[in-house]
């Protein structure tokens, strides 16, 4: 497999963008190498600027559902575009797909498009905070919301130590009024919400998490959090931002039974464009500007093309709700393939799933939360992703991310990504 085009590129990148790309994980050095540069890609694949295909396994971070350049999503937003890419005003398609959401999302009775997950987990927060005039919040280990500053915070030494920032750039300040807990750890939670009684704005996590590799919610954690949250007068925010309308048409909420009090989405909703929204009870909603006190604004959201493009792919997965039954198929296909290779072969693993969202961690103990995920072999991921990007399937560049399988996936693509499978971890055996 020749790269050079690729490689050329990535030099010329790191001459004028930071590291050479413009999100961290892209460049590799989780697992080595250099990154791949894209050109085109059209259903099930993505095509280099070598020529090369391969397989996509990320597809876009979740919301290519449906396979790339979709013929429905790319009408749309031919449609829209000819009538000039922003408005900066409102528009009919706003308020299409508002309807659409509210009508999918148990949770959400309004919503507010932003223009990027990030964007719209801070302005929950705020709201958050603003309707229940407390200032703190808690976040777990492991969940990924966004390069926010008050979000950007690492553990001290247990669940009861306050945060401190993990970035440069992010102030101690910020950092003091967000609260740390292990996912999946309730009485951990409890803990801190009784030291800091009355204190605490909301709880936000991903409700299938999809940033320390796919992790799932322990049976009674996530209803644990309901209840609490209902004692205490908390607001539960559920960042939906890879899970909604995957893993069903109303997102993790739909599939687990839980209704959070806010939730935040982003992705999908945009058809694969830039774009992000955050809703919930009405009675919460309503703090935000122009309807109460909590001023969020910006210039492009409720972007046309973005609104036609997103409300196309909504609009099919709401009519045709068969399409989750086809993404659980084939993820199980493809787990199912990957578990008979590894028990063959004797190695130490574990495979999380949940519809069409799973990973596989070179580990013998059972993936929970951060702490356990970070006891995976992340040496020999990274071996393991460039043999498997050498066969033609293109896995996220960290053991740390978790998998998404689309709907357009064949048979022969998913026979061809189990023998890939199959012939790297042997390669990884010599």
């Amino acid at each position: 497999m020749k790269i050079e085009k690729s490689k050329s590129l990535f030099s010329r990148a790191k001459n004028f963008i930071p590291g050479g790309v413009n999100s961290p994980v892209r460049a590799f050095k989780a697992v080595g190498g250099d990154p791949i540069f894209f050109k085109s890609a059209r259903g099930s694949k993505m095509y280099d600027e070598d020529g090369n295909s391969y397989i996509d396994m990320i597809n876009s971070w979740g919301p290519m559902i449906l396979g790339h350049a979709n013929p429905l999503v790319e009408e749309a937003v031919i449609q829209a575009i000819q009538n000039s890419p922003s408005f900066g005003a409102p528009g009919e398609r706003e308020v299409l797909i508002a309807e659409l959401i509210c009508e999918m999302v148990p949770s959400v009775e309004r919503v507010r498009m932003v223009n990027s997950g990030t964007e719209a987990t801070m302005s929950a927060i705020r709201v958050a905070r603003g309707y229940t005039g407390r200032d703190k919040f808690i976040k777990f280990e492991g969940c990924y919301h966004g390069h926010g500053d008050s979000f950007l915070i690492a553990a001290g030494s247990g669940a009861m130590t306050m945060g401190t920032p993990n970035s440069p750039g992010v102030t101690k300040g910020t950092a003091q009024d967000t609260l740390l807990a292990p996912f999946n750890d309730l009485e951990a939670v409890k803990r801190i919400v009784a030291e800091n009684k009355d204190e605490i704005a909301a709880i936000i996590l991903e409700p299938v998490a999809g940033n320390m590799g796919c992790v799932l919610p322990k049976q009674g954690f996530l209803e644990g959090l309901r209840s609490l949250c209902d004692q205490e007068g908390i607001v539960l925010i559920f960042d939906e931002v890879m899970t909604g309308f995957r893993l069903a048409k109303g997102g993790a909420q739909e599939r687990l039974g839980i209704t959070p009090d806010m939730t935040t989405l982003g992705k999908i909703i945009g058809g694969g464009l830039p774009v992000g929204a955050y809703g919930g009870k009405k009675e919460i909603m309503d703090y935000v500007s122009p309807e109460g006190p909590v001023y969020q604004a910006g210039t492009l959201s409720g972007n046309p093309v973005a609104m036609a493009a997103g409300y196309a792919m909504l609009k099919y997965l709401s009519d045709h709700p068969e399409t989750y039954g086809k993404l659980e198929s084939n993820t199980k296909k493809i787990v199912s393939g990957y578990k008979d290779t590894l028990e063959a072969l004797g190695l130490s693993y574990t495979m999380n799933q949940i519809g069409s969202m799973y990973s596989l961690f070179f580990t013998n103990e059972q993936v929970m939360d951060f702490a356990s995920a970070q006891k995976c072999d992340t040496s020999l991921f990274g071996q393991y992703f460039n043999l498997m990007l050498q066969k033609g399937v293109y896995l996220a560049p960290s053991q740390f991310e978790t998998l998404f399988v689309s709907a357009i996936l064949t048979d022969e693509d998913i026979e061809q990504i189990i023998h890939a499978n199959d012939e790297s971890l042997r390669a990884l055996l010599g």
